[in-house]
């Protein structure tokens, strides 16, 4: 019987687990046999290699591979996907796109948790609530990801929590401390049978930072469970509650950025500073939702998920001090139906979307972090939603055609019951934009294990954002346009010198119309426009698995009647993952200044990303990696540059047990050659001021114990 052999590696294309046979001997030259694995992608279940998509992903092995202070540093390790951070915690994420209109926050790229649609019905994803430590697993599909989960031109992000690996009880604990006043502790407590299981998390983390004005405290509990009442039933539960507050230190211009990195933003004769006027974000947000899945026959399943969601923020900005309070909920329902037409298999899916959102937003003049008299108070009401259909059909000659198309709604009200400095007794507007068709059109053929190769035509309509409507200052922009787009692909996938090494490739050019850009005022509010029409263009490499390993025999028992041999081993293994943007403005002119044919603004020609897992058989691993990210411009007129950097940094420490209890001991540091340079710039900038300084050299080190 064979004994389940698992990968450390991080590995885009699948989890890998590695079957050794009850007698083998230790030849390392010898096939490696890969079993397949399935991904959520588009909601029939296939085998990534029989998927005609662009899917990255992460396991929790990834997630262990770096500090569990930041999402950052694995998510960057996926190809075409980048994750900035402009202030601690202040996450804003680009999937194949520019950063153009995300100044803060995630745009036009939809992101599911736990099954649960977590971006809000207004457009906007707030992935600072997430812990990575509670994290299992993330799934990319990159690019217009219309088929089956509307409107979006970004793509899809599917994240799900951890869950017990084994059967029984179990309770775990870690801290962390670290450069910057880190201080980090979790704890969970899991129980699981082979039905169902129940599990709930605590994670606590604060930061001084490494930047005056960037402290952070962020506190998140988490409940999940799940069991199955009948045989052809499944039911889980899942809540989130989040409370954080971290500060802000404002954009430098490069003086500043040059003479000192570690300052905030400091005021002027016309501005005042980020450390006098307290700016900050803090809120507190509850979400709470349940999936339930029948399964009628073995051809037929229906699975549907509702959610009810809360949040309460304040935010004092430079000028302006912002109290919200929203109000979400939304569900979503899938069917599923497998057939056969002429002798080959037909999967059919079809199902609905649908979200709604209250937010009560006032502003007030803010006098170092307190509110002053009021400006605006707005109750802003949203519904969106789409339904969707895709069939996937088993063609001759190992080709599988995927034919899907979603139909998207969007409107918002908003009512402006005060408008102290014009018009005190309110008024109301509406904005319906237009129903939007985006269809998908996938063929992907497979040439054995070691070679798949798809191409797609894809569409994908992405609206403004309540924020993008409705900025910081109260303004109102009427005039802001969905941005739509068109996408072209081809890819390939396979695995190569004796099934060791996995390859994902892929090109794609996306043509877009009405692309959104962002520009910064004097007084730090972000203002947002139409830029005519933008073409992306780029290629994708990941290539990850076994370069070289020793195994031994650890023991060896009975099981079952069957000998078996549990084995300990010496092993290296790698990944490589790059990015080539070619992102040009097409037809862009504000005003009096032509932009056509610049670079696209923050986005870089060439990422890379690239390390090593060495494991030792008495469990000491170490996991370097390196990062770069050549230079970018920081305005549509490309006369300013973030420069270019190379970072290095590397996890190291114990894994073993003593007992019934299991320890990890780790340490390891980040940017470790010291490196200065902007990690989440502020496009657009007023008076220059473009950067956001990353932290320099940092360490870090703890503990993690589990019985």
């Amino acid at each position: 019987m064979p004994i389940p052999y698992r990968f450390a590696a991080p590995l885009w294309l699948l989890p890998v687990t590695v079957f050794a046979q009850t007698v083998a001997p230790p030849d390392t030259a010898r096939i490696v046999a890969l079993p397949e694995a399935t991904v959520a992608g588009y909601g029939q279940q296939l085998p990534l290699r029989r998927t005609a998509a662009a899917i990255s992903t992460l396991d929790r092995t990834d997630f262990e591979r770096f500090p569990d202070n930041a999402l950052t540093q694995a998510v960057n390790t996926l190809p075409g996907v980048r994750l900035e951070e402009r202030a601690t915690a202040s996450y804003r994420l680009s999937v194949r796109g520019s950063t153009l209109r995300s100044p803060f926050g995630v745009r036009n790229t939809k992101v599911y948790y736990q099954g649960l649609p977590f971006t809000e019905a207004s457009g906007s994803t707030p992935l600072n609530l997430l812990d990575p430590s509670l994290l299992g697993g993330l799934e990319v599909i990159k690019g217009p990801a219309a088929s089956v989960y509307g409107a979006g031109t970004g793509g899809a992000i599917l994240l799900t929590g951890r869950r017990p690996a084994t059967p029984g009880t179990h309770v775990s604990a870690s801290f962390t401390a670290g450069s910057y006043g880190l201080r980090r502790t979790t704890a969970a407590f899991e129980t699981a049978t082979a039905t169902g299981y129940l599990r709930a998390a605590y994670a606590r983390q604060t930061l001084d930072g490494y930047r005056q004005q960037s402290a952070l405290r962020r506190d998140v509990l988490t409940l999940d469970g799940e069991w199955q009442p009948t045989e052809r039933q499944t039911v889980s539960l899942h809540a989130l509650y989040t409370d954080i507050d971290y500060q802000l230190p404002g954009g430098l211009t490069r003086a500043q950025f040059e003479a000192d990195p570690r300052q905030a933003r400091p005021g002027t004769a016309t501005a005042p500073g980020t450390v006098g006027q307290h700016a900050s974000y803090a809120s507190q947000n509850g979400l709470l939702g349940a999936n339930h899945e029948v399964r009628f026959t073995e051809r037929l399943q229906l699975r549907s998920t509702l959610y009810l969601s809360g949040s309460r923020i304040n935010t004092p900005f430079l000028i302006d001090f912002e109290r919200n309070t929203l109000l979400g909920g939304g569900g979503r329902t899938v069917l599923s139906y497998r057939t056969a037409l002429a002798g080959r298999t037909l999967r059919l899916q079809a199902g609905t979307e649908a979200q709604t959102g209250f937010k009560s937003a006032r502003n007030y003049q803010n006098r170092a972090g307190q509110p002053g008299p009021l400006r605006y108070d707005d109750e802003i009401r949203t519904l969106t939603g789409f339904v969707f259909a895709q069939a996937d059909y088993e063609l001759p000659a190992e080709l599988l055609l995927t034919v899907g198309a979603s139909y998207n709604r969007l409107r918002y009200r908003i009512s402006r019951l005060s408008d102290a400095a014009t018009n005190p007794t309110g008024y109301a507007l509406s904005r319906d934009f237009r129903p939007q068709v985006s269809p998908r059109v996938a063929l992907l053929r497979e040439f054995g294990p070691g070679l798949s190769v798809y191409g797609s035509v894809s569409t994908g309509f992405s609206p403004p954002t309540e924020e993008e409507i409705r900025p910081s200052d109260g303004s109102i922009n009427q005039a802001l346009q969905a941005e739509r787009a068109t996408s072209f692909e081809l890819g390939a996938r396979g695995q190569f010198w004796r099934q060791r090494l996995r390859y994902d490739v892929a090109l794609y050019d996306q043509r877009q119309r009405q692309s959104i850009t962002t520009r910064t005022t004097d007084l730090g509010t972000q203002l947002f426009l139409n830029a005519g029409t933008t073409r992306q263009r780029g290629a994708e490499v990941a290539l990850n698995g076994l370069i070289w390993r020793k195994r031994w025999i650890k023991n060896q028992h009975f099981v079952g009647g069957h000998f078996q041999q549990t084995r300990t081993e010496n092993s290296v293994r790698a990944f490589v993952s790059y990015a080539y943007n070619h992102y040009r403005f097409g037809s862009y002119q504000r005003g009096d200044q032509d932009y056509s044919g610049n670079r696209l603004t923050g986005t870089a020609p060439h990422t890379l990303t690239a390390g090593l897992d060495l494991r030792q058989r008495h469990g000491f691993y170490l996991s370097p990696t390196v990062n770069h990210q050549a230079r970018l411009p920081v305005n549509d007129a490309n006369t300013a540059y973030a420069a270019g950097y190379w970072t290095f940094g590397s996890r190291a420490g114990w894994r073993g047990s003593l007992g019934p209890v299991r320890l990890d001991v780790f340490g390891g540091g980040e940017n470790l050659s010291n490196r200065r340079y902007s990690l989440g710039n502020d496009l657009n900038g007023f008076g220059g001021r473009y950067f956001q300084p990353a932290a320099a050299r940092n360490w870090y080190a703890g503990v993690a114990v589990k019985w």
